[in-house]
C-alpha cells in the first residue's frame, strides 16, 4: 500500500471528523507536527481531545486548533507558554486532564504497548490521584494509570523513507515514537524523504510497521519560544 501522499490534505483525507482523540507530537516547538496541524485547523473537524506534552504557544502549532476553538479537551502536562488556553480553562471552554510528564509519557508508550494500565509513584498523595486505584506493594503505594491511544497520530521526523521509517534529530526526538505506536492511524511528516533501504537499519526510531501515510515538508520553519541574548560586547570598550 502507498504510503506518501503528495499534499497534507490527502494525507488526511478520510481520517478526521468532530469528537475524536488526536496526538500530536513534539515538546514546545520542537519537533510539532506544524503542517498536519494546520491541516487539521482547515478541515474544520471539532470538539477534539488533543493529547500533547503542551498545547504550542498562541498561533503556532496547536494554539491555532485553540484560536478557532476546535478543541474540547487537551490532556497534557504543561500549558504555561499558552495564554489563550488559560483563558479558555480558566472561562471553562475547555477541559484539561493534567498530567505529570513523565506519567503522561508513559501512560502514552503503554498504550502503544497494548498496556492497558500500570502503578506508579508519581503523584500518590495528591489530587492527581483523586479518583483513581491506589494499591501498596511492599508497602509502598502505588497509584494506577490507564494507557493511553488515539484514533489518529500525527508526528514530525527529520528523516523518513516510502515505507514510513522514520529518524527524529535531536530534541526532536522526544514524544513523537511513543506517539507513532499509539494511534489506530499515524500519520508522519518528514523534513527529508529518501529512498527506502536508505536509512541504516539500526538507526531507524519508528519502523515502518507504525507509520500508515507519510508527506514530505521540506525546510518547516523552526521556531524558538523563548530567545535571550546577551548585550554585544564591542571590540574597542
Amino acid at each position: 500500500m502507498r504510503k506518501t501522499r503528495s499534499t497534507v490534505a490527502d494525507a488526511l483525507e478520510g481520517l478526521l471528523r468532530d469528537g475524536m482523540t488526536i496526538m500530536s507530537g513534539g515538546f514546545g516547538l520542537c519537533g510539532i507536527p506544524e503542517a498536519l496541524i494546520e491541516g487539521i485547523e482547515r478541515s474544520g473537524a471539532r470538539d477534539l481531545t488533543i493529547i500533547s506534552n503542551n498545547a504550542g504557544v498562541d498561533g503556532i502549532g496547536l494554539g491555532r486548533l485553540l484560536a478557532t476553538k476546535q478543541v474540547k479537551k487537551m490532556i497534557s502536562s504543561y500549558v504555561g507558554e499558552n495564554k489563550l488556553f488559560a483563558e479558555q480553562f480558566l472561562s471553562g471552554e475547555l477541559e484539561l486532564e493534567f498530567n505529570p510528564q513523565g506519567t503522561l509519557a508513559e501512560r502514552i508508550r503503554a498504550g502503544g504497548a497494548g498496556i492497558p494500565a500500570f502503578y506508579t509513584k508519581t503523584g500518590v498523595g495528591t489530587i492527581i490521584a483523586d479518583g483513581k486505584e491506589v494499591r501498596s506493594f511492599n508497602g509502598e503505594d502505588y497509584v494506577m494509570e490507564t494507557g493511553l491511544v488515539a484514533d489518529l497520530s500525527v508526528v514530525h521526523a527529520y528523516k523518513g523513507d516510502a515505507e514510513g521509517n522514520l529518524v527524529y534529530r535531536k530534541t526532536a526526538r522526544n514524544f513523537n515514537p511513543m506517539m507513532a505506536t499509539a494511534g489506530k492511524v499515524t500519520v508522519a511528516e518528514v523534513e527529508h524523504l529518501v529512498p527506502t533501504g536508505s536509512i541504516d537499519p539500526d538507526q531507524i526510531h519508528t519502523p515502518g510497521i507504525f507509520v500508515d501515510r507519510i508527506i514530505h515538508v521540506p525546510a518547516p520553519t523552526k521556531h524558538i519560544e523563548q530567545r535571550t541574548v546577551r548585550p554585544r560586547i564591542e571590540e574597542n570598550a
